[in-house]
């Protein structure tokens, strides 16, 4: 592929509003399409479009329909950010193309969505790229780095926290709902599940947790219907190798200094990071002698998405893939195991009880 790449976006809610900024940060990189059924989703695309420097409207058409999109050539690869009960219409005919993919977490909102993606995807050529990109959040990424290089030895326990606001207000309400978002477990836990196992280089065996609605979206009403999505929860995940790893996630705390804390426990020492603070702290069992990394980001970057820089390094990889045709970092099978691992957390939340990975295969 040349060095030049032409976006499609499918969906132009808030998320794809980061991508298109996040594109515009890439060498020779542009957005040529967005599509979004909505008026005023393609309108605020057109508003950040002409907020960034560079960006010539002139070459970008905007479409109702992805079908359209897709068949008016204009694009070299697409950016997947539709409502995630959609992805499974729009990927199967967005994979009858040849287009590289970076598709929104969650992969999809059932499991026996995500499986038919998963497979659907290995005589798929292109790039095909899930976007998980909390692995990316650079003080994040260098955790994982020092974890991976023997910082703190083998690695036993996991703890991943986001105390952080509630979910923002979506086009038609649709993520009020578990039939529309899969669950707050699967819609914005997936992350936390792909961390789990990206840090732990390990597969989950089963899973345990306990969640509700405990404050947010109670006196809401829509049509009739009272949201079902929960606020607030705890999952503890085994792994074949016998590491644990837990989750606490809660979603009336935006007063938190810190929205994410995560912390790793290996036989030899412990790293916490934390953010937006940016500090990694290494803490030997012995000698007791606590050391601190900063680690910084470029302003332009953090100004480009609300999610710590991590879009932008992604789009750095999946870039790259796409020019050197290398394989993808973050896959289906990745997507479809955080989405897995979210389901059986609602599953045990629900029937209060262990639920194996087994039970989902």
């Amino acid at each position: 592929m040349s060095n030049s790449t032409r976006y499609g976006i499918i969906g132009a809610g808030m998320m794809a509003q980061e991508h298109i900024r996040n594109i515009y940060l890439l060498d020779g990189a542009s957005v040529t399409a967005v599509c979004d059924p909505v008026q005023t989703s393609l309108s605020w695309s057109e508003s950040t479009l002409r907020s960034i420097d560079g960006a010539d409207l002139s070459q970008v058409q905007y479409f109702t329909n992805h079908r359209d999109m897709l068949a008016a050539g204009v694009v070299d690869a697409l950016i997947i950010a539709s409502p995630n009960n959609t992805h499974i219409d729009v990927l199967r005919d967005t994979l009858q193309t040849d287009l590289p993919h970076l598709v929104e977490k969650p992969l999809c909102t059932t499991l026996e969505d995500a499986l038919e993606i998963e497979e659907r995807v290995k005589s798929f050529d292109p790039v095909f790229w899930v976007g998980l990109e909390y692995r990316y959040m650079p003080p994040v990424a260098r955790m994982i780095e020092r974890a991976h290089a023997g910082d703190v030895g083998a690695m036993k326990m996991l703890s991943i926290r986001e105390h952080r606001f509630p979910f923002l207000p979506k086009i038609g309400n649709w993520n009020r709902f578990n039939e529309n978002t899969g669950g707050t477990f699967v819609e914005k836990c997936c992350h936390f599940f792909d961390l789990m196992r990206f840090i732990l280089q390990d597969e989950p065996v089963a899973v345990m947790g306990m969640g509700g609605q405990a404050v947010n979206h109670r006196s809401e009403e829509y049509d009739g219907r009272k949201p079902d999505i929960f606020d607030h929860g705890f999952a503890v995940v085994e792994f074949t190798g016998g590491a644990k790893a837990q989750l606490d996630l809660c979603m009336f705390a935006e007063g938190s200094e810190n929205q994410e804390e995560i912390s790793l426990v290996g036989d030899t020492a412990k790293l916490e990071v934390k953010i937006p603070e940016g500090v990694i702290t290494h803490m030997p069992r012995r000698p007791k002698n606590p050391t601190h990394e900063t680690v910084e980001i470029d302003e332009k970057v953090l100004e480009a998405g609300s999610h710590f820089g991590s879009s932008f390094f992604q789009h750095l990889d999946f870039q790259k893939a796409i020019r050197e045709g290398t394989p993808p970092l973050v896959t289906a099978h990745d997507g479809r195991m955080s989405v897995q691992m979210g389901l059986a957390a609602q599953i045990s939340m629900t029937e209060r009880r262990w639920v194996e990975m087994s039970e989902l295969a």
